[in-house]
């Protein structure tokens, strides 16, 4: 019989379940043994993810099917909306498993804050304090013991892996922090949209969701908590013509008196002891093929040529880190299990 805890994800046709699939197929103790994908309910997942074909996974189901009983953790890769609902059914309802979320309907402390920006008001901000922000490397100690991890976007996750240190050590202003990012199409989801197709993205590259990305109230929650003062971050995303990866320039006033070499040491301090946060050699510029397919989030600072501000650059995989690989994480904190198991995963080169 298999000690291994056992899994259901749910979502299993989309870009993130996928990833998930690739990387926690290998994990030494977990054993999926429910997918759903309530559009492809009944084929192998091989019709519907040719390269996850022969790994002996079962047959995707539609949701209503599911026992959630029979299993020890659910992995929700569902559209915002959407998981709010299954998750308040199996929390409100059940004793086990635990959720480990990577929609945004649990990573916003602040139900008002969740109805402005995704249009509709959360059908349960009572779960909200049993949900923790899953941001592995900042809130360990909270995840071990949560029934509902809210993993975050890939955006905040490389923002504020780099920005987070800075604002606790109050070594910038928080109130001018201007974030320029960059994702690959996979970013944008499986769905068909006009601007994801190979000749509206292919050789193009455009910002969208100006001054209204959705991301932008998780960055503005965690470096507001971080500074401890309420601030708006100047953020503008990019879809760049790849399939996955993302970078992010975060221009930074420093505090009076701070230095870019005072910004790389907090990081260094921070994150030297982190298996998958690495702060580069000084001068070494991050790039998305550093991070491919892997679970590591690379960062550095550089002095801006403009006396008192610096420039802090992150990069990781959207797909890993700022997903999937970020769940596995969270999934190996919330059951004891060595954090690297099952992501050490080199990355991918070329």
């Amino acid at each position: 019989m298999s000690n291994k805890l056992k899994a259901a994800l749910l979502g299993a046709s989309g870009y993130t379940g996928a990833d998930l699939l690739r990387i926690g197929v290998l994990h030494p103790q977990l054993e999926f043994t429910a997918l759903t994908a309530n559009t492809h309910a009944g084929k192998p997942l091989g019709t519907v993810f040719p390269h996850l074909d022969g790994l002996g996974l079962p047959r995707l189901q539609q949701t209503d099917d599911m026992k959630w009983q029979d299993f020890d953790v659910v992995f929700c890769g569902l559209p915002h909306a959407t998981s709010q609902e299954i998750i308040a059914e199996i929390v409100e309802n059940h004793d086990r498993p635990r959720i480990i979320d990577m929609s945004a309907d649990y990573r916003l402390r602040d139900p008002d804050s969740y109805q402005k920006w995704y249009g509709n008001k959360h059908i349960a901000p009572h779960l909200q304090e049993k949900a923790v922000y899953g941001l592995s490397e900042h809130y360990r100690e909270q995840i071990k013991d949560a029934r509902i991890i809210a993993c975050p976007g890939c955006y905040p996750t490389a923002a504020l892996m780099a920005l987070i240190p800075l604002a606790k050590a109050a070594l910038i202003d928080p109130a001018d922090i201007i974030i320029d990012a960059k994702s690959g199409v996979s970013g944008a989801g499986r769905g068909l949209k006009q601007n994801t197709l190979f000749t509206e993205a292919g050789e193009s590259l455009s910002p969208y969701a100006v001054a209204s990305h959705r991301h932008s109230a998780e960055l503005d929650q965690e470096i507001s908590l971080a500074a401890e003062q309420q601030v708006a971050v100047g953020f503008t995303p990019h879809l760049i013509p790849m399939s996955r990866g993302e970078l992010v320039t975060c221009h930074l006033r420093l505090a009076e008196g701070k230095s870019a070499a005072d910004l790389r040491a907090a990081l260094k301090a921070k994150y030297d002891v982190e298996p998958f946060v690495h702060i580069l050699d000084e001068g070494v510029m991050p790039s998305t093929s550093m991070v491919r397919g892997s679970n590591l989030c690379k960062i550095n600072v550089f002095e801006d040529r403009i006396p008192g501000r610096a420039i802090v650059i992150a990069t990781l995989d959207n797909l890993v880190k700022g997903s999937a690989g970020q769940a596995i994480q969270n999934f190996n904190i919330a059951f004891g299990i060595e954090e690297t198991t099952g992501l050490q995963q080199v990355a991918m080169f070329p």
